[in-house]
């Protein structure tokens, strides 16, 4: 009897030995690390409380796939203020507001993009590629031989992941890119929301009345506050509903145009997954390979406020 109560535990120990090793083994501390240092170095990340404001409200119920309505847990948007005079006194920020109303919203349809729109496109690359922040990126993958030191080749490479155009549906021309499907959003069919992870497309999109937020998704332990800056929320556009969708809220294009290349570049699966620890946050980031191109790229949010510490 003794003898058994002893083994007893000693299998409890094992299993916990081998349940905290793992879960230790599951976060990506190389990528923990980079990611942490292109945070601090993301001068351009806005303040929430400071420039911009955002109204949480209620939390969002279960909605299947393909959806058309949701129960509404927010009677009001999302961002309830947004500095706008500070975001376009940012060049990167304005570059990047501009490439916004470039893109086809439906897949199917062919894109067609003109010398004015393939300028603009340059001019937001030329932009983030003078920051702080890419240039740390910049150096890591240069370090990791995912990247050549020459700058215009470097940009080059960003190009094609980011707005070289591809087919996403079989059907018609080149309809989409990496850069739309995160940053701008697509439908599929105009039966689904496709992408859409970039909180300044979404609070624009709010403020024209295009985009409704429904409410936020979290586990009954980990309820969000207006200070965070990573998101999962619900919300309907062009009629359609989108179950969960996940974002950083108030970081710069240049942070997150360089976490995910990082992400795509340092891997060559067709989909790659890596848990870090960002700030305060453990996060769940992915990307899916389209080719040599980005197919999507978001942060998936697993815990906030230091919950997961």
């Amino acid at each position: 009897m003794r003898r058994g109560y002893y083994f007893g535990w000693l299998l409890v120990l094992l299993a916990l030995f081998t349940c905290s090793d793992a879960s230790s083994q599951t976060v990506n501390q190389e990528l923990s690390n980079i990611f942490n240092e292109l945070w601090k170095l993301d001068v351009n990340r806005l303040s929430p409380g400071t420039h911009y404001n955002i109204s949480l409200q209620g939390k969002a119920g279960y909605i299947p796939q393909g959806s058309t309505s949701a129960v509404d847990h927010a009677s009001f948007p999302l961002f309830t203020s947004v500095d706008e005079a500070k975001l376009n006194s940012i060049t990167t920020y304005a570059r990047f507001m501009k490439l916004l109303d470039n893109y086809e919203r439906s897949t199917g349809v062919a894109e067609r993009v003109t010398a004015e729109e393939v300028t603009e496109n340059n001019s937001f690359l030329d932009a983030i590629l003078e920051t702080a922040v890419m240039k740390r990126a910049h150096r890591y993958l240069i370090g990791k031989g995912k990247s050549r030191s020459d700058q215009r080749r470097f940009k080059n490479q960003l190009n094609n992941m980011w707005f070289r155009l591809y087919h996403r549906d079989r059907n018609g021309g080149e309809d989409s890119s990496g850069f739309e499907h995160v940053f701008v959003g697509e439908t599929k069919f105009g039966r689904e929301i496709m992408g859409l992870h970039n909180w300044v497309q979404f609070y624009l999109q709010e403020k024209q009345e295009i985009l409704d937020y429904k409410g936020y998704k979290a586990r009954d332990n980990d309820v969000p506050n207006k200070d965070d800056h990573v998101l999962n929320v619900q919300f309907s556009w062009h009629g359609l509903v989108k179950p969960v969708a996940s974002a950083f809220v108030g970081v710069s294009p240049e942070f997150e145009m360089a976490i995910f290349t990082i992400l795509f570049l340092t891997s060559t699966e067709k989909t790659t997954t890596a848990v870090v620890n960002l700030d305060e946050y453990q996060l769940e980031m992915v990307v899916y390979r389209h080719g040599r191109s980005i197919g999507t790229a978001y942060p998936k949010l697993l815990s906030s406020n230091n919950r997961h510490v």
